[in-house]
């Protein structure tokens, strides 16, 4: 085997490992909370439309964050969690509050060229640590790809998308970080864990 297929069976199997351990998170993430409290009015918005709920709709009542971007979209940041490995993870939910579908602008993909060529995603957003003067990067995979939700163009009127940014941890004592996205207003958020 030459050193090239080495290479790429190595990168598939570092891409398969973290594909599953996302996996993992997601359905360990889900159900077992408390489900005697009514659905808010921000979590039953899917509801209504006779989807499916996501796991992330069983973590938190109320979003932690809630960020406007242009032409109706909002972004709320339902979960910040610092693991183990050194990792956050945000989990939240993209929703076009307009009248109509949009197309999802490309600045949210930022414009670095090695994400950017891997189609649409949230790889602009950044975590800024104030006190120590940070900021903190989505991560990448082996590939240059963004560890985050990717391949989502259109979001049409009223609906929901579940999304998800993984960034390297700020320092344990750096709770409240400011999140930020290209074209929606920054916020601050907590990191739990």
């Amino acid at each position: 085997m030459s050193i090239r297929c080495t290479t790429k069976a190595r990168r598939g199997m570092v891409a398969f490992t973290v594909a599953a351990g996302l996996a993992l998170g997601v359905v360990g993430c889900g159900g077992g909370g408390d489900d005697d409290k009514g659905p808010t009015a921000t979590a039953s918005a899917s509801e209504g439309e006779g989807s499916a709920p996501s796991a992330q709709e069983g973590q938190a009542d109320d979003p932690i964050a809630e960020l406007r971007g242009s032409d109706g979209l909002i972004l709320q940041v339902m979960s910040a969690e610092r693991d183990a490995g050194g990792f956050v993870t945000v989990n939240a939910t993209l929703k076009n509050d307009g009248a109509k579908s949009i197309t999802v602008p490309a600045a949210l993909s930022g414009n670095e060229t090695e994400i950017v060529r891997n189609g649409r995603s949230l790889g602009g957003a950044t975590l800024v640590d104030s006190k120590s003067k940070k900021r903190y990067y989505v991560l990448r995979d082996t590939e240059g790809r963004p560890l985050t939700t990717t391949g989502f163009s259109a979001i049409k009127a009223g609906e929901n998308l579940s999304v998800f940014m993984q960034f390297p941890a700020p320092p344990a004592e750096a709770s409240e970080v400011t999140f930020q996205l290209p074209t929606f207003a920054s916020g601050t958020i907590q990191i739990s864990g």
